[in-house]
């Protein structure tokens, strides 16, 4: 059992963990100067601190970006080694843990939520967004793949006809989009984000922590199917790709492109 005062924890160099005295445990990604982009070290710190969560016996856990952005995707300005298996089922650890955890998970996303970042917030059970936030899946234009069992979450939400539309084309949509397609919970005015979080947290607490826990496994179950199949090509499909030169290629392209637009050049 958790000790239920407020306890904070520096996981890992861009991770930050809070244990709160209600127990819910609070993970923010802190790469602000980066909107939170991905890096190897990130992924290490937001596993850790998941981990942490289901060590304390969090009762609720909530992810979200320091900063303006929930998260811009993996950092293409950073060295960009090609992926290893290894690589790139740590990687898959994130959706494993989150999947894994008893407590739910609370997604909080404002700004972008972008490739990676989208698959963080897919995996968790509860995703509240700021009404400016945007949403995209832009892994073809950078010659990489979805991970975080996005090619078997996606398709169950919005159908694969939609799931194509949004992987193939790599279109980014609002919040407002997002919530009629169904891939968001709820999308709120951006300074009442906050005030809804914490109204969503005290509703949460209220419950029987066994009987959500149940649930939540009850409906990934009857929902997974092939989830682990899913996340096992993924990472065989992120190797082959990214030691490609059409990977390279298509990456030089899309950092150009967005250092002239002023996006950041995550994906």
């Amino acid at each position: 059992m958790c000790e239920r005062q407020s306890k904070a924890r520096h996981l890992s160099e861009p991770v930050d963990y809070i244990l709160d005295g209600r127990g819910v445990a609070h993970i923010t990604l802190n790469r602000p100067h980066r909107l939170n982009a991905i890096t190897a070290s990130l992924v290490s710190g937001l596993v850790a601190a998941l981990r942490t969560a289901e060590s304390d016996g969090a009762r609720v856990v909530t992810l979200r970006g320091a900063g303006t952005s929930f998260c811009a995707g993996h950092d293409l300005r950073e060295p960009q080694e090609p992926y290893t298996f290894e690589r790139g089922d740590h990687l898959q650890d994130v959706t494993r843990c989150m999947r894994a955890l008893p407590a739910p998970v609370l997604s909080v996303v404002q700004g972008y939520a972008i490739g990676g970042g989208f698959e963080f917030a897919l995996a968790s059970d509860l995703i509240v967004a700021a009404d400016s936030s945007q949403f995209q899946f832009p892994e073809v234009d950078v010659g990489l793949s979805a991970t975080g069992g996005a090619t078997a979450l996606l398709p169950r939400i919005v159908g694969p006809i939609r799931a194509k539309r949004l992987m193939l084309l790599g279109e980014r949509v609002s919040a407002g989009e997002a919530l009629a397609l169904g891939l968001i919970t709820m999308a709120v005015p951006d300074d009442e984000l906050d005030q809804t979080i914490e109204g969503i947290i005290d509703r949460l607490l209220k419950k029987s922590g066994s009987s959500l826990t149940l649930a939540k496994r009850a409906i990934d179950i009857g929902s997974d199917g092939t989830l682990e199949a899913s996340l096992a090509a993924e990472v065989d499909h992120l190797v082959r790709l990214s030691s490609s030169e059409e990977a390279a290629v298509a990456a030089e392209r899309f950092r150009a492109s967005a250092s002239a637009k002023g996006s950041g050049g995550s994906a």
